[in-house]
């Protein structure tokens, strides 16, 4: 591996790759359990993507409102960003709040509302 290599063992919940191990391979390690740091999860994404489509009235999803969930989910992350930080809490309630905000203002560009 290379030095300060990245993890992203997502299985949940066997990740391909035991955390712990990874660890002392990689700089940054993110899996799809709640139990280690950077849980990488779709919960992150969900409700403020079904909230900021419901706001706007949305009748689809569009690519660009998943990206601009991407990026909301980003911003709150750089708050606090850390080598075990590098996504929010899922339980951070600026997540979904941002999330929504970015997702309604993405399908009000896209013309889907």
């Amino acid at each position: 591996m290379a030095p300060q290599g990245i993890v992203f063992a997502l299985s949940n919940p066997d990740p391909e790759i035991h955390p712990v191990v990874a660890a002392r391979h990689a700089a940054v390690v993110a899996t799809g359990r709640s139990d280690f740091p950077n849980q990488i999860n779709n919960v992150l994404a969900f409700p403020g993507v079904f909230r900021g489509a419901l706001d706007a009235g949305a009748r689809r999803i569009t690519e660009n409102m998943k990206l601009a969930a991407a990026d909301a989910i980003f911003q709150v992350a750089t708050d606090e960003l850390a080598v075990d930080r590098i996504v929010p809490s899922a339980l951070d309630p600026r997540v979904s709040v941002e999330v929504a905000r970015a997702v309604a203002a993405a399908a009000a560009a896209d013309g889907v509302a």
